[in-house]
């Protein structure tokens, strides 16, 4: 896990964000910043170069599959890895057809984070040309 990359971390509750920065600053991730909704991720993302997005599913004005959505029609913000969260675990098929690379249910354990992590980065490893 290449732990240099900057990472965006978006949900719109301060605690869970706050939460998921301290979990990836445990695994060793050093760059996090956070973003409390999809808009002001989109204006994050454009500034700066991220290396994995982590997002929240239920968020307004903009959901975590809006943002994924988004994310894969700019050309520029394509190619960023995303996991969507959420506390239903029904989602996974439809994580998958909005763009997402990975999807993980709340509550979790930061293994759980670490192990999706891994899958996600070892995916876009795979499928990036040589």
């Amino acid at each position: 896990m290449d732990t240099s990359r900057s990472v965006l971390v978006i949900d719109d509750f301060r605690s869970m964000s706050g939460i998921m920065t301290k979990i990836l600053r445990q695994i060793g991730f050093a760059d996090v910043d956070e973003a409390q909704d999809g808009a002001s991720a989109l204006q994050a993302l454009k500034r700066k170069n991220y290396g994995l997005v982590i997002s929240d599913w239920e968020m307004r004005p903009m959901t975590g599959p809006q943002l994924v959505e988004a994310l894969r029609n700019e050309p520029s913000l394509a190619a960023i890895p995303v996991i969507l969260v959420t506390t239903a675990s029904t989602r996974d098929d439809e994580a998958r057809r909005c763009g997402a690379d990975g999807f993980l249910t709340k509550p979790f354990m930061p293994a759980a984070l670490k192990s999706k992590i891994d899958e996600v980065m070892g995916q876009r490893s795979e499928t990036r040309p040589s």
